[in-house]
């Protein structure tokens, strides 16, 4: 069934609704973000059209308070729904979620950002596969590829070093992890294999895990209380570097994948060590060698995930528990997250280094290259 679903502008539709949102500095930038959506160019697809109109009735309209549909009215059914499936999410809430979404699509499609192109947290750096905003004591970075599942480029592996190492610096209390749109982050972008250079195969591997050990480092050594708030599905990369986290907030529809062996791989982020001692050497390997893709609550009882929270009700109720957190006295939080990880430190770096040696035999090799290109073969046949 194709819903088609009309939210103000060029992708198809028109939410033409009168808007009277509460002051604040997040008015204009709403109103800014209704008029960057007309001038989007493709179509986002009907599951992020319903989620744009879904946060545009919960921005100025509140929680969704009309009769629901007859079962046979399929459109005004599922925006209906999508609507109702916000739950109790303040308007303010509601508003963020909608501009954030917007400059993502705008973003994906090359077009400008205001967020994307000030410099971040007072810094000299521009990102364009992120956005990195600082409010109440947080950085916020949000991995900004929401068309393609917030998957990691070569490029954006480079962004989000640099985006720890100014959150490092800056005034901050706490930094945060989260994925634009509906995914939390699919891993890898497996073109990132596609793109051998001058130097061949080994080369492009060597080069690839001197850029993963500096990226898993950067987590390694990162000072600050550091909390991933999970969106949506996880994969990959992503899913490993979470054992370096300090909190791992989940909503209930997300989940974690680790398919290495899939692909001929191995383990990386540290993994290797975080799971086995998070969750027990068996429910690792189910993980990390067979794939098993865990739901979020399976996640949590394991250790890997600290709290999930209705999908509904997700980003109001860990945003605010956050800013709460943010306010806590800083220092004392960071000597105490350094004390508690110091006896850890060159333990995670050597495991680092063996995870990335490894990966870089298993790269070059027959076995990957082979999976690799029936990934891509499986692809083109969609």
């Amino acid at each position: 069934m194709v819903v088609c679903v009309c939210v103000c502008g060029g992708v198809c539709v028109c939410v033409c609704v009168c808007v009277s949102a509460s002051a604040g500095a997040t008015v204009q930038q709403f109103e800014e973000a209704k008029s960057k959506l007309s001038t989007l160019k493709n179509d986002p697809g009907n599951e992020v059209k319903l989620r744009i109109y879904a946060l545009f009735k919960q921005a100025t309209q509140g929680p969704c308070n009309t009769p629901r549909p007859g079962m046979l009215d399929f459109v005004n059914k599922a925006k209906w729904d999508a609507w109702k499936s916000l739950g109790s999410t303040p308007q303010d809430d509601a508003r963020q979620q909608y501009c954030k979404l917007i400059e993502s699509l705008v973003e994906e499609e090359g077009g400008s950002s205001t967020q994307l192109t000030t410099k971040a947290a007072g810094s000299g750096a521009v990102y364009e596969t992120l956005l990195v905003t600082k409010e109440d004591n947080i950085t916020t970075i949000t991995l900004n590829r929401p068309a393609k599942k917030n998957a990691i480029t070569t490029g954006m592996y480079n962004e989000i070093i640099a985006a720890l190492e100014q959150a490092a610096k800056d005034e901050s209390v706490i930094a945060v992890f989260t994925g634009a749109g509906d995914f939390y982050c699919s891993g890898n972008d497996l073109t990132n294999f596609s793109k051998i250079q001058d130097g061949g195969v080994q080369e492009a591997a060597r080069r690839g895990g001197d850029l993963l050990r500096k990226y898993v480092k950067a987590y390694i050594d990162f000072p600050k209380l550091l909390v991933a708030v999970v969106n949506g599905p996880a994969v990959g990369v992503s899913v490993t570097v979470l054992g370096l986290f300090d909190l791992v907030y989940a909503t209930e529809r997300a989940t974690f994948h680790t398919p290495f062996s899939q692909l001929g791989q191995s383990a990386e982020g540290c993994s290797s060590y975080t799971f086995p001692k998070i969750m027990g050497a068996a429910k690792a390997s189910e993980m990390l060698l067979f794939n098993k893709k865990l739901t979020a609550v399976q996640a949590c009882e394991l250790g890997l995930v600290t709290e999930v929270f209705p999908d509904s009700s997700f980003q109001s109720e860990v945003w605010a528990r956050l800013k709460a957190y943010a306010k806590l006295p800083h220092n004392s939080l960071t000597l105490s997250k350094q004390l508690i990880r110091s006896g850890e430190k060159e333990r995670l770096h050597a495991v680092n280094n063996a995870e990335v040696e490894l990966l870089v035999e298993r790269w070059t090799s027959d076995e990957c290259l082979t999976a690799i290109m029936s990934f891509f073969q499986g692809k083109a046949k969609l």
